[in-house]
């Protein structure tokens, strides 16, 4: 969605103001950028409710909700426009003639001083006038305004053949995902060719070079893809899972067991290795799951979803249906689903801070996420040198764009007898480029050229902020205030300092001398990760099958037990609220 505002209208060189020149107001430059964009809906905002039969002003003037180029019964009167702009309602009709003319689907005039304009037009509401090149088939209305329906109708799928998937034994479950591991290796030559057309789509645009190697698929990464689904596949069943036993009478047992959540929306950017990481664990979970990922990844998210569907069809024989995975490829179809909270139950956004603000800002879903990655590497006066430049380097350089990547290095000032200059030759040598906190500059460690712009960023490329602080309780102090919660490290030869630290530390992670980069579900030995969450509630950190569970109570009573029998002056049953033990 791309919006145009400006105080007074734009013209074109002051080339006059004819159909033959390329506009002379902002309605008209309007449609100019949507055919270039190749949009399918243009939204004009004026300041009535939309296009009337005759001027708003005079007596039964009637709005006019749909208006088709090419039906003849519909006639329209406009009044004198207003005595600010060149524009007025003539300008808008004509906009939206001309959008027609060059591919745009639709277009809506309506009111801009309805706050909630965009949301209504784009959730089916009826509001101001839509125009079109006739009465739109359903497939071509879907399209132009409106996916709730469809919407629905994947998240109904995705849970009914969850349940299905639930019915499975665990031999069959885990012989569905190594099918789907054998599948991505089967068709690793048809995800390369997607991916390329990807990469060449996004070196065209110019994007950044981070975002082209998150979105980059090799032999080697589908191979680790393959090699985490049959890590998956081989963990104890994850489903059923008893959790804790209790008599509560004589005769009557209660069980709490693991159970999946149930729908599953994951919304992703960029990488396509998401989506059968992501797939694998939900399938591993029970879960039925709904994919979004970035536009950017198109053509490689579809082959993969593909791939993984029809295994996933083919190796239950049939009984689980290729609904349990459903692939989104519409904001608008997001925006909707979003809006379901009776039918999806967890929402995870991975990507930036902007995705995960906007997922939080629009849904009444539970939200698992983290917003940033601003992981700190602390090194202590008792370092050893030569392990804190390996993982310095390690942290920063093994993979810049991940989240779990090292931002900045807090060196103890007594460091800069010892190892400070040491570690930053090193990073240099491995063309990280350093950016400089205050005191890293007042001690001469970098120069006021270097200063970084924040204490709270994260670069996603060979950047890394360093900077001196005077004692460990400083650092934690530096890290709370300027870090995410995610993943933080200290490098110190005294375990007792170590201990301090990750006792204190707040953080989702927290490690001793080891990389920033270990925190991973496969490092972990989760198999996967559907995501890290730097949150305090459900589950934190790098969450695989465990985070996709919820619990049920099961209660089982040998004699009929009613709640009467424990209650009253004089009951016949008592509670003895045994623990039992679980593999009973």
């Amino acid at each position: 969605m791309v919006p145009i505002i400006n105080e007074n209208d734009a013209v074109s060189g002051n080339q006059g103001y004819t159909k033959e020149n390329v506009f002379s107001d902002n309605d008209a430059l309007a449609s100019i950028v949507a055919s270039q964009m190749g949009a399918e809906v243009l939204l004009l905002l004026t300041d009535v409710d939309g296009l009337y039969d005759r001027p708003p002003s005079e007596p039964g003037a009637a709005i006019i909700p749909e208006y088709y180029r090419d039906v003849e019964d519909v006639s329209f009167r406009i009044g004198d426009k207003s005595a600010q702009g060149r524009g007025g309602m003539k300008a808008k009709v004509d906009s939206a003639m001309r959008a027609l003319d060059v591919g745009v689907k639709a277009v809506v005039v309506a009111s801009g001083h309805n706050l909630s304009v965009v949301r209504d037009v784009f959730s089916s509401k009826s509001t101001g006038t839509i125009f079109m090149d006739r009465p739109p088939t359903p497939t071509a209305a879907e399209t132009a305004v409106s996916c709730a329906s469809s919407s629905a109708a994947q998240a109904e799928a995705a849970r009914s053949e969850a349940r299905k998937l639930q019915t499975l034994t665990s031999e069959e479950r885990s012989a569905v995902m190594q099918a789907v591991a054998q599948a991505l290796r089967d068709n690793a030559a048809e995800i390369m060719h997607a991916n390329a057309l990807d990469l060449a789509a996004v070196k065209t645009n110019k994007v950044e070079a981070a975002l082209v190697q998150r979105l980059k698929m090799t032999e080697a990464k589908i191979e680790t893809l393959a090699a985490g689904i049959e890590q998956l596949a081989a963990m104890d069943e994850p489903i059923g899972k008893v959790l804790g036993r209790t008599e509560l009478a004589d005769g009557l047992n209660l069980t709490k067991v693991t159970v999946p959540i149930g729908v599953l929306l994951v919304v992703f950017e960029s990488r396509p290795d998401s989506l059968p990481q992501i797939a694998s664990l939900s399938l591993r979970s029970g879960n039925g799951l709904l994919l979004k990922g970035g536009r950017e990844a198109e053509h490689s998210n579809a082959a993969l979803h593909r791939i993984v569907v029809d295994a996933v069809h083919t190796a239950s024989g049939g009984r689980v249906g290729r609904g349990i995975i459903g692939l989104v490829t519409s904001r608008n179809e997001v925006t909707e689903l979003l809006q379901l909270d009776s039918l999806i139950d967890l929402v995870i956004p991975r990507g930036g801070k902007g995705l995960v603000h906007h997922v939080k800002q629009n849904t009444r879903i539970p939200v698992l996420s983290h917003a940033d990655g601003i992981c700190h590497l602390y090194i202590d006066s008792e370092a050893d040198g030569a392990k804190a430049i390996s993982i310095a380097v390690d942290s920063k350089t093994d993979y810049p764009a991940a989240c779990n990547a090292t931002e900045t290095i807090l060196l103890h000032e007594a460091t800069m007898d010892s190892c400070a200059e040491s570690v930053l030759r090193a990073l240099r040598q491995a063309s990280v480029k350093l950016k400089a906190g205050p005191r890293a500059i007042e001690l001469g460690l970098l120069t006021a050229a270097d200063a970084a712009d924040s204490m709270a960023i994260e670069y996603g490329d060979l950047t890394c902020l360093v900077e001196v602080v005077s004692d460990m309780d400083a650092a934690i102090t530096h890290i709370h205030e300027h870090g995410s919660s995610h993943t933080e490290c200290i490098v110190t030869e005294n375990p007792d300092t170590a201990e301090y630290f990750q006792q204190r530390v707040d953080a989702a992670c927290v490690f001793h001398n080891a990389s920033t980069r270990f925190a991973d579900g496969f490092r972990f030995g989760l198999g996967a990760e559907v995501g890290i969450s730097t949150g305090r509630i459900h589950a934190r950190g790098p969450v695989g099958v465990d985070g996709l569970l919820s619990t049920k109570w099961v209660l089982k009573s040998r004699d009929g037990d009613t709640a009467a029998a424990f209650s009253g002056a004089e009951p016949t049953r008592v509670f003895t609220h045994k623990t039992l033990p679980t593999d009973a």
